[in-house]
């Protein structure tokens, strides 16, 4: 079963907003065996939506659409849709109903005509009740191809697709197994990782696929495989991993499901029962925010510190203003502190600090852009790293969350 995604909204197209709903439904659709051939992004344009719903209707079996569901002018969705099916809109009681409550439970506005209008959908659509909106989904059944288009408000499409959709999609027909193991690497680059494993690579099975998935200062490598036998599939992967960690065990750091790095060390802590705090200055929160976007985060992340100027790090952290006077605010002997003083503020069994110099310019520290200093406060150790992450301020940053990570990481693994 194939698929063609298209996002509609002039405020993706200008760059206003980040079409996140793509890449979730894609993964979404993967999991239960659905190939996506296409995502598209389109103006709020009567010419433009039903160009791409003709394309799209030629090439895939599954035409899954977000967005222009509102109830304002500018949201032509519904009309689009009954044009290209030569169809009319009218009143659904039931999305009508569901409507009116939302405004008297959870809306202190009147309801006004416009908002009525959201109950009507066209004759010939299956309503997908949304629960926490007032657009209601709609899927079209036409010849061979299935259009199914919801609201663009990513927590109400994800609710339908979770809720309603997808269970519906897996229940049309036989859709293959789909399988994949994503390996976690850091130190190495992906040529030189490429390099090591070409003669590998060149004997992989027909039906595996392997895919180097590069980020600042990791590689993942994805081996995935789609057909009828599950077992099978399984086995044959599971043999080409074995081979895989012999080749390149000392840059192996784990494995996730998730494909994340962050993922692989939330787990580990997790599963080991630990706990973490992060001091956070040159990376400005970003390793906590990370760390904190996980389901279950709350079972193993303390707290953090965002001490970016150098006296918050002796106002808030209790660092020594003598040590920072010292050897400078990026020095690996204030990573060490920041790090100590965030396991004891937290209480928490590991914490990470990061200190540096991001650029543009050299801030409050005479060290040159693109020097990091990451501290690491371990059960039983504590200890600081220096690196030189390069000269651009967003490569620096990235290079030094993920970094961080990997230590930690690494520090879980071998406890």
């Amino acid at each position: 079963m194939q698929a063609t995604i298209i996002t509609i909204g002039d405020e993706i197209l200008i760059g206003q907003i980040v079409d996140t709903n793509s890449a979730w439904m894609a993964r979404e659709l993967n999991k239960i065996g659905v190939h996506v051939y296409e995502i598209i992004s389109i103006s709020d344009d009567r010419e433009h939506i039903l160009s791409a719903f003709a394309k799209a209707k030629q090439q895939s079996d599954l035409v899954l659409i977000t967005g222009g569901l509102g109830p304002t002018k500018d949201d032509i969705t519904k009309k689009t849709i009954c044009e290209f099916f030569n169809d009319k809109l009218e009143l659904n009681q039931e999305v009508l109903d569901h409507v009116v409550r939302l405004f008297k439970e959870y809306v202190k506005a009147p309801m006004v005509d416009m908002n009525k209008d959201q109950a009507l959908v066209p004759s010939r659509a299956q309503v997908v009740m949304n629960q926490y909106g007032t657009a209601p989904g709609m899927w079209i059944e036409d010849g061979h191809a299935i259009f199914i288009s919801m609201p663009g408000v990513p927590f109400e499409m994800k609710s339908l697709m979770t809720d309603s959709v997808l269970p519906r999609i897996k229940e049309i027909g036989n859709l293959p197994f789909i399988h994949h193991r994503t390996i976690l690497t850091a130190g190495q680059g992906e040529s030189t990782i490429a390099t090591r494993l070409e003669d590998w690579e060149n004997d992989l099975p027909s039906h595996i696929k392997l895919a180097y998935l590069p980020s600042l200062g990791t590689v993942r490598l994805r081996l995935s495989s789609r057909g009828a036998d599950k077992d099978f599939i399984i086995k044959t992967v599971a043999d080409q991993v074995k081979q895989l960690y012999v080749l390149i065990e000392d840059v192996i750091v784990g494995e996730s499901n998730d494909e994340s790095l962050v993922h692989a060390v939330v787990q580990l802590l997790k599963d080991k029962n630990q706990t973490v705090s992060t001091a956070e200055s040159c990376t400005g929160g970003k390793v906590a925010s990370l760390i904190t976007e996980i389901p279950g985060a709350s079972q193993i992340f303390m707290g953090s510190t965002i001490t970016y100027a150098t006296q918050s790090k002796v106002d808030i952290l209790d660092v020594d203003a003598d040590i920072i006077d010292k050897y400078s605010v990026v020095s690996e002997q204030v990573a060490i502190e920041m790090a100590v003083k965030a396991q004891l503020k937290f209480k928490s069994d590991f914490a990470i600090a990061t200190t540096g110099n991001a650029g543009p310019t050299q801030g409050d520290s005479d060290a040159p852009v693109g020097t990091v200093y990451i501290g690491m406060a371990t059960p039983s150790n504590v200890y600081g790293l220096h690196f030189m992450m390069g000269n651009h301020r967003e490569r620096v940053v990235q290079k030094t969350i993920n970094k961080a990570l990997e230590l930690l990481q690494k520090e879980l693994i071998e406890m």
